[in-house]
C-alpha cells in the first residue's frame, strides 16, 4: 500500500456525497418531465410520425451511447489490469448501470409498433408499425412504391424481418444489462467485502465480456441505424457507432468526476493526473479515432463510387445538410483537436469540463447526422450531381428546433437523474479495491 494511500481520506465524508447528489437528482427529474412533455406535445402538434420516431431514436441512442461508453471503460480497465483508473472508475460504473433499465424506453415502443404493424387491416389501410422508421418492415408497401429497392431488400428478409428484429433487440439489451450488473454489483460489493477475489473474477470475465460487447454494439448499430436505409451498407458502421459510444461515455464520465469534486468529494483521491488521462481517452477515441474511422468510411465509399453506397452520403451533402456536415467535422475534430492537444487543457478541471461538455454535445450532433437525413427523391432521374444539389438546395436540418432540444435534453436529464440516484447510494470510489493505492499515487510521466 502506497504512502499516498495511507494518507488519503477514504472516509464517508470524502467518498460519499449522498445528500448533495440527492438534491441534484431532485432537480433533474422535474426538468426531465417538463422537457419530455414539451417534446411530446410538439411532436403531436407537428403530426409527422417518421420525424417524431427518428427524433426519439436520436434521443434514446444518445443516452444509450453514454452508458455503453461507461461499460466499455469499466471492462477495459479490468481486462488490462489497470491501476491508475480505479479512483475514477465508479462514475463509469454508474453510467453503465443505467443499462439495467434502458431497455424500457426502447423495447416498450418497439413492441407496440411490432404489435400494431402485425395486426390485420382493411385492404389499402396502413397501420403505424415498425415501418414508421424502418421501411423494410413493410415489404408490400415497398414493392408498390419502390420496386427497385424492394428486390434488393427482399434478399435481406432473412435478417430484416420484424420478428427476428425484435428478438435481436431483446438479446442486445439482455447482454448489456447482465454485463452492467456483473461489473457494477461486483465492484460495489467489494466496497464492503474487500479482498482480491472480486477483482480476480471480474478480470477473468472481462475478456469474454468485451467480445460480447463488440458483437452486440455492432449489430445493434446495423439494426437500428444502418437499416433505416436498408439498401445501404457499410462494414465500418459498427465501429463508427463504437466511437460515438466512446466519445459520449468518456465525456460524460469526465463531467461526472469533475462535478463530484466540485461537491467537495474525492479530495486527495482524484488528482490532475487522473483528469489528464481521462482527457487522453476523449482525445484518442472521441477525436482522433473518430476522425480516422469517419474518413476511412467516407474515402472508401467515395473511391468505390457505387451508387448503392454513395447515396447515403449524398443525402448529407444536400441543402442545409452540407453546412451541418461541415459543422460536424469542425466541431468533432478540428476545434477540439487544437483545444485539447496540450496536456494542460486536460489537467485543468475547467478546461476539461468545457471540452467534455462540447464533445458530449457533438455526440448528439453526430447521432442526429447518422439517423435523420433522408435520401433525396428522384435520385435516379438526375443526370448530374449539380442538378440534384440544386433541386434539393433547401433540404432542412431541424437540429436546433425546440422539439429536438427538448427531446434530447429531456432524455439526458432523465438519464442524469438515474445516474445521480445510483451515485447517491454508493461510495464514489471503489474504497477497497486492491489497486486503489496505486491509483491514488499515480503520476503521469
Amino acid at each position: 500500500m502506497s504512502h499516498s494511500h495511507d494518507h488519503a481520506d477514504l472516509g464517508p465524508s470524502n467518498t460519499r456525497a449522498d445528500g448533495a447528489i440527492a438534491r441534484i437528482a431532485g432537480r433533474l427529474l422535474p426538468a426531465a418531465v417538463v422537457l419530455l412533455a414539451a417534446a411530446a406535445w410538439l411532436a403531436w402538434k407537428g403530426g409527422n410520425a417518421n420525424a417524431t420516431a427518428k427524433l426519439y431514436l436520436v434521443s434514446f441512442t444518445f443516452i444509450l451511447a453514454i452508458s455503453l461508453g461507461g461499460l466499455f471503460f469499466t471492462m477495459i480497465q479490468f481486462l488490462t489490469r489497470a491501476g491508475w483508473s480505479v479512483a475514477v472508475r465508479r462514475p463509469a460504473e454508474a453510467l453503465a448501470a443505467n443499462l439495467r433499465w434502458l431497455w424500457i424506453p426502447f423495447m416498450l415502443p418497439l413492441l407496440w409498433l411490432w404489435w400494431k404493424g402485425g395486426q390485420h387491416h382493411e385492404p389499402g389501410a396502413h397501420a403505424l408499425g415498425l415501418d414508421v422508421l424502418w421501411p423494410w418492415a413493410n415489404l408490400e408497401h415497398m414493392q408498390q412504391h419502390e420496386p427497385a429497392e424492394y428486390e434488393n431488400v427482399l434478399k435481406k428478409a432473412g435478417w430484416l424481418n420484424p420478428n427476428f428484429f425484435v428478438l435481436r433487440a431483446a438479446i442486445y439489451f439482455a447482454v448489456w444489462a447482465v454485463l452492467a450488473t456483473i461489473f457494477f454489483k461486483g465492484s460495489t460489493a467489494q466496497d464492503a467485502a474487500g479482498g482480491t477475489a472480486t477483482t480476480d473474477r471480474l478480470q477473468k470475465l472481462s475478456g469474454p465480456s468485451i467480445i460480447l460487447f463488440g458483437l452486440t454494439v455492432t449489430f445493434a448499430a446495423f439494426d437500428w441505424m444502418m437499416s433505416l436505409t436498408p439498401t445501404w451498407f457499410s462494414t465500418m458502421f459498427g465501429v463508427y457507432f463504437f466511437t460515438v459510444c466512446c466519445t459520449a461515455g468518456f465525456s460524460a464520465m469526465a463531467l461526472v468526476t469533475i462535478r463530484l469534486q466540485s461537491l467537495g468529494a474525492l479530495k486527495g483521491i482524484v488528482t490532475r493526473e487522473h483528469l489528464q488521462d481521462l482527457g487522453k481517452y476523449i482525445f484518442a477515441f472521441g477525436i482522433v479515432f473518430w476522425a480516422y474511422i469517419g474518413f476511412s468510411q467516407y474515402m472508401l465509399i467515395w473511391y468505390g463510387n457505387i451508387p448503392e453506397e454513395t447515396t447515403w452520403f449524398m443525402a448529407r451533402q444536400m441543402g442545409d445538410w452540407t453546412v451541418f456536415s461541415w459543422l460536424l467535422i469542425a466541431g468533432h475534430f478540428v476545434v477540439p483537436f487544437v483545444f485539447m492537444i496540450s496536456r494542460w487543457m486536460k489537467r485543468w478541471s475547467v478546461t476539461l469540463a468545457v471540452a467534455s461538455a462540447w464533445m458530449l454535445f457533438m455526440s448528439a450532433v453526430d447521432l442526429y447526422w447518422l439517423i435523420v437525413p433522408v435520401i433525396p427523391a428522384g435520385l435516379a432521374d438526375a443526370s448530374t450531381y449539380a442538378e440534384l444539389a440544386e433541386k434539393h438546395k433547401d433540404a432542412p436540418v431541424g437540429f436546433f428546433t425546440l422539439a429536438t432540444l427538448c427531446s434530447i435534453g429531456g432524455m439526458l436529464c432523465l438519464f442524469a437523474w438515474r445516474t445521480a440516484r445510483t451515485l447517491s447510494r454508493n461510495h464514489l470510489v471503489p474504497v477497497r479495491d486492491p489497486r486503489l493505492g496505486e491509483s491514488i499515487a499515480f503520476q503521469n510521466i
